[in-house]
């Protein structure tokens, strides 16, 4: 297995024409169903988010600042544990998009037609950016569906947007999003690799390692 800086150089040496040719073969347009900002089934919506972008979020004058951390991110939920009073403790890794009662992102919202819509959608995350689509290298995150090119390189998850025509121009974008977005992945990855520690959190207390380190539930460092 490659290490992971070997795979961030394999990120950045991506082609965007050879991306953008990719998902122009098989074409694209979000339909706006909201299937991929709903939970499914019982499991809540699992959307990782960078700690920038979550600050990204926090800022935007859109939510004129009425947004904090935990509005915006919630802990990954892997290799957490449940008390008996139903809270989560232990520790884990990256964030995710925050949820609502529902298991649905917290930015998802549906108009009387059942349209959908993200009302952070100029500021949403590259995850989201580029869903259906994700790119198969080892440290980004993992590939699910069917591989669009001979390479494999680019996947595509389930999705009824899929087949529908694309122009160029939104190929080339989203092929641009997509090389940044495995390059951010696989730059997360190793920082936090580098930043981890043990942290041993207290009963009932919450621990997330991202790529700036330790941190509680509300992003504040832990040391602090």
């Amino acid at each position: 297995m490659q290490s992971l800086e070997a795979e961030l150089e394999e990120a950045r040496a991506l082609d965007t024409d050879d991306l953008a040719d990719a998902i122009e073969s098989i074409g694209f347009e979000c339909t706006r169903c909201g299937a991929c900002c709903k939970g499914e089934d019982e499991d809540d919506h699992t959307a990782t988010v960078f700690p920038d972008e979550v600050r990204e979020l926090e800022a935007s004058d859109e939510y004129d600042g009425d947004y904090d951390w935990r509005d915006v991110a919630r802990p990954m939920p892997y290799g957490l544990s449940e008390t008996e009073d139903g809270d989560l403790e232990g520790e884990t890794f990256e964030w995710a998009l925050q949820t609502d009662d529902c298991g649905d992102c917290t930015f998802y919202e549906e108009d009387e037609s059942g349209t959908g819509a993200c009302v952070a959608h100029d500021d949403r995350p590259l995850i989201c950016r580029t869903y259906p689509f994700s790119v198969a290298l080892a440290g980004t995150s993992q590939p699910m569906g069917e591989a669009v090119d001979e390479e494999g390189v680019v996947r595509a998850h389930e999705c009824e947007g899929l087949g529908r025509d694309i122009s160029r121009a939104d190929a080339q974008d989203l092929a641009h999003a997509l090389k940044e977005r495995a390059v951010r992945e696989l730059e997360e990855a190793i920082a936090v690799r580098d930043e981890y520690a043990p942290a041993d959190p207290d009963p009932g207390e919450v621990v997330v390692h991202d790529s700036e380190g330790a941190k509680r539930i509300d992003g504040t460092p832990l040391e602090e």
